[in-house]
């Protein structure tokens, strides 16, 4: 290159205008907004990140490039796509720079999925992770009451869905049902069944509202992208946690959302959740009549049974008369042979009594027997004293007069001071056996007048003592009675005089023998 090429090169770049920073970065803005104004743009989600003031910052990349994106925070609310890293989405909309960080990025405007395919990748990765936190386990799911008395309906309120489950439910048993309107598709849509799912749960039972024993979440049939409401994670976790037993109806029956493996039953459309809530009420009628046939039927065979083995076993059972008679005599003898022992035991009472108030002695007499006992016992008591004085005398009879009387008045002092003592000790027990004497034959006095009147308390209860006139010979039969014999009848209250008349007399029954007697007594 020859000197003057290089020349004329250094001169222009020196004629080149100059630009501040800001100038350029301008220029490459407007230049940038002007060409690529409005734009679709393809790729994955990576490093997705929500700020707090709402903006959504994330990237989108391929395998040779990455574009940053930036989601503005009324436009983050509209999307019907929740961002998540490694989701391949379309993004729609204007591209620009940031002069502050000399890079370019897209102003999302709208967000979709890419493809179905992609929709189902997403599907199958949260159906996987909810299925790993339990929500979808068998166990969880709660059986359906028989027959619900109320039932809660969520579905949209303008859709054919709602009259399809009114109809499906009045022609097979009408119920009470509670409407909880939302919307079954659109940004909204997931958020208000949430919430439906749950304000049904909170009504207390026995409230104004009343609570319902089932709950139907319901929607006609649609595209994948319009079910999606049902398969995001704040449905599935609202129909996951619900304590009342709950049918979803999402779609025709060929469409699967996440709802339902988390539903405690799944219905194929909204009318076949209707036929699963409710029995048909004629069957159920007619199923009652055929059991209370049978329960008929069972019961008249039972009462036969029971009636025929009542009657076998009536054939080997005595007359109830004949086992009441043969009661009624054996109870007449049984008081018969009563009244003969207790007679037998009053005579010998008598004999007893009479036996001990023989063997009782007057006290007077065992008074004065006592008394001369006592006198007895003095007079041995002197002459001992006599003897002793005497010999008293005999051994001191050595000692000067003076002595043997000091010592004979000493001795007989103290002879005189032991029966002043015993002769005290002596009358209190003279007393105490007079006393006791006294009590025993008080005891056995009232024994005696409470058995010589026991027959008067026999009187007192309806009972006659039959005697001869003139007589206390006591009469126990009537073979002894001649016909005009006169009698003396004693009650409790007096003694009537009458006479035997000729009248038909039973035939006295042969006293029990004594053996007997003795095992009654």
């Amino acid at each position: 290159m020859s000197e003057t090429t290089i020349t004329s090169d250094a001169a222009a770049r020196g004629n080149l205008p100059e630009f501040t920073v800001s100038e350029l970065s301008s220029a490459l803005k407007r230049r940038i907004e002007e060409s690529f104004s409005y734009v679709r743009v393809r790729g994955e989600v990576s490093g997705f990140k929500r700020h707090s003031s709402g903006h959504c910052y994330l990237a989108l990349k391929d395998n040779d490039a990455v574009l940053d994106a930036v989601c503005w925070r009324g436009t983050a609310i509209r999307l019907t796509v929740k961002p998540e890293d490694g989701m391949e989405v379309v993004c729609t909309g204007r591209l620009t720079t940031f002069p502050g960080r000399s890079k370019y990025q897209l102003v999302i405007d709208t967000m979709e999925l890419a493809g179905i395919g992609a929709l189902l990748k997403l599907l199958e990765e949260r159906k996987q992770r909810l299925a790993a936190e339990g929500l979808f386990e068998p166990t969880r799911k709660k059986a359906l009451p028989f027959l619900p008395r109320v039932i809660g309906v969520v579905t949209s309120p303008t859709g054919a869905v709602l009259r399809d489950i009114l109809h499906r439910l009045n022609d097979r048993f009408p119920r009470h049902v509670l409407l909880w309107p939302v919307a079954v598709q659109g940004e909204a849509a997931a958020a208000q069944i949430a919430a439906a799912i749950a304000g049904f749960n909170a009504i207390a039972p026995g409230g104004r509202i009343p609570r319902p024993d089932l709950l139907i979440v319901a929607r006609g049939g649609g595209s994948l992208e319009d079910l999606m409401a049902f398969n995001e994670e704040i449905v599935v976790r609202a129909a996951a946690a619900s304590e009342i037993p709950l049918i979803s109806a999402v779609g025709h029956e060929t469409d699967t959302t996440l709802i339902d493996f988390a539903s405690d039953r799944r219905a194929p459309t909204p009318t076949a959740a209707a036929e699963i809530a409710v029995p048909v009420r004629l069957e159920l009628i007619a199923e009652a009549a055929a059991k209370g046939g049978r329960l008929a039927a069972g019961l008249a065979r039972l009462f036969g049974e029971r009636r025929l083995r009542l009657s076998g076993l009536a054939r080997g059972l005595p007359d109830p008369r004949e086992i009441i008679g043969a009661k009624t005599q054996l109870l007449d003898d049984r008081a018969e042979r009563l009244r003969f022992a207790m007679e037998s035991r009053l005579r010998d009472w008598r004999s007893r009594v009479a036996a001990l108030g023989g063997r009782l002695r007057d006290p007077r007499h065992q008074m004065e027997a006592k008394r001369r006992e006592l006198g007895d016992a003095a007079h041995r008591l002197d002459r001992a004293f006599a003897h002793f004085v005497a010999l008293e005398k005999r051994r001191v009879g050595g000692l000067s007069e003076r002595l043997r009387s000091d010592i004979l008045v000493f001795q007989i002092d103290r002879a005189r001071a032991r029966y002043a003592d015993q002769a005290p000790r002596l009358d209190v027990c003279g007393r105490r056996f007079v006393t006791r004497s006294r009590e025993c034959l008080e005891n056995f006095a009232s024994r005696l007048d409470s058995v010589a009147r026991s027959h008067e308390q026999i009187l007192e209860r309806g009972y006659a003592l039959v005697r001869k006139a003139g007589t206390h010979a006591v009469i126990s039969s009537a073979a002894a009675i001649p016909d005009g014999a006169l009698l003396t009848i004693e009650f409790a209250d007096g003694e009537v005089v009458a006479t035997a008349g000729t009248s038909r007399r039973r035939a006295p029954r042969a006293p029990p023998p004594p053996k007997e007697q003795g095992k009654l007594l």
